[in-house]
């Protein structure tokens, strides 16, 4: 299933289409810097019923070395049906568009990257007909930018780092650094990148620390994006405090009714996060006769 998560790490070469330039830099690759950038149509499929749909498919110009493609994967986990798709789309490019076709995976966590790292021959007997060799951006080799100046200087890049870099410990310090340097930008800059920051964390913890980092850092903006992120974080909270009153109403029954309550019986009752269970649990606080009828089954 496509995910949101799944489609920022590729959207966001659409929405900043330079990106690449920025990315192969980083990535200490040297590539020559783009000049044109334009947005193909994704569909490769050949012939029915075979359907192939590229994540993202983009042409650049360079200056001094003409055209190239850029298909744009991202991937969550390891496929060992995808190099043979990637060797696919790789020779129906070429052949389609009379162009070389480059590959970028972007990934999300070390073992992946890893996996897509490893070129991947096409081969016979030890003969290789093609060999696939992606261009890999993720977490073991994007820059960790927690300065805010130099999130600043190229907001786009930041957020596509804090995205590879969702699972690491400095992943904090990384958003930190983004929404402090969106400060200063104007709403209609700083909403994307927002949006697709959000997106591409998926459903991690640093998608709570980005937020409310929002929620905090860029309380003053009034786009749709930053409402709908704040409103998030609000409805967590609404939600949170249900569970934690029908945990209050289980105990405070039980007081009412005589019942003894424990530590271990306190602690299981406060630290239920389900709703369904509490409010069975409440139902049964009601009438039953000893603790352990309340808990009964579960």
């Amino acid at each position: 299933m496509v995910t949101s998560s799944h489609e920022a790490m590729h959207r966001i070469f659409q929405a900043y289409p330079g990106l690449f330039s920025r990315v192969s830099e980083a990535l200490s690759i040297p590539f020559p810097k783009a000049t044109a950038v334009s947005v193909l149509p994704n569909d490769v499929t050949e012939t029915k019923p075979v359907d192939r749909r590229i994540d993202t498919l983009l042409r650049i110009e360079t200056e001094n070395h003409g055209s190239f493609l850029l298909a744009i994967e991202a991937q969550k986990k390891k496929d060992p049906e995808k190099p043979a798709r990637w060797g696919y789309y790789l020779a129906y490019l070429r052949n389609r568009y009379r162009l070389p076709p480059l590959l970028l995976v972007v990934c999300q966590d070390p073992v992946t990257a890893e996996w897509a790292t490893r070129p991947e021959p096409i081969e016979f007997f030890s003969w290789p007909s093609l060999t696939v060799r992606p261009i890999v951006a993720g977490p073991h080799n994007m820059p960790v930018i927690t300065d805010p100046d130099e999130a600043r200087t190229d907001l786009a890049l930041t957020a596509l780092a804090a995205i590879t870099h969702a699972a690491d410990p400095a992943i904090g310090a990384i958003l930190k650094a983004l929404s402090t340097a969106l400060r200063d930008v104007p709403e209609d800059v700083a909403d994307p990148i927002i949006e697709f920051t959000a997106q591409g964390l998926g459903n991690r913890p640093a998608r709570n620390i980005w937020r409310n980092l929002v929620a905090v850092d860029l309380s003053f903006y009034k786009s749709y994006i930053s409402e709908e992120i704040r409103d998030e974080g609000r409805e967590q909270g609404r939600a949170q405090g249900r569970v934690q009153g029908r945990a209050e109403d289980i105990l405070l029954v039980l007081e009412q009714r005589g019942i003894d309550i424990s530590e271990e019986v306190r602690s299981r009752v406060t630290g239920c996060g389900d709703p369904e269970v509490l409010r069975t649990w409440l139902l049964r606080a009601v009438t039953a006769a000893t603790i352990d009828e309340v808990f009964d089954s579960e």
